[in-house]
């Protein structure tokens, strides 16, 4: 008995036809256009995570109260995160470039 239910309920959805349409979340027609947008978003966070450093060595910096390690941990954060922000940029140059390229329109 507990076999013919589990069938029945693995088949239901088979039988189960609907006629509503589910709109696309996701907004990108193709796999590329999604994997762009993934790879835009993730250099987004990136982008604000390097802001949140480059505001964080400041911090340490002006906090430092001369304390010349304390003001090497700043300075050091303000030039890596200002390097990250170089990356950054230059990563979505080039991937827009790249992007432009597979699409054709360059």
């Amino acid at each position: 008995m507990k076999k013919i239910v589990l069938f029945s309920l693995l088949l239901l959805p088979l039988s189960a036809k609907a006629a509503v349409e589910v709109p696309n979340p996701l907004s990108a027609d193709s796999i590329p256009e999604l994997a762009g947008q993934m790879i835009r978003g993730l250099l987004g966070i990136s982008g604000a995570l390097a802001l949140f450093f480059l505001v964080w060595g400041g911090i340490l910096w002006m906090t430092s109260s001369g304390n010349s390690e304390r003001v090497k941990k700043g300075k050091d954060s303000i030039v890596w995160a200002i390097l990250g922000l170089v990356v950054i940029f230059l990563s979505y140059i080039v991937i827009n470039f790249v992007f432009d390229i597979l699409r054709g329109t360059t």
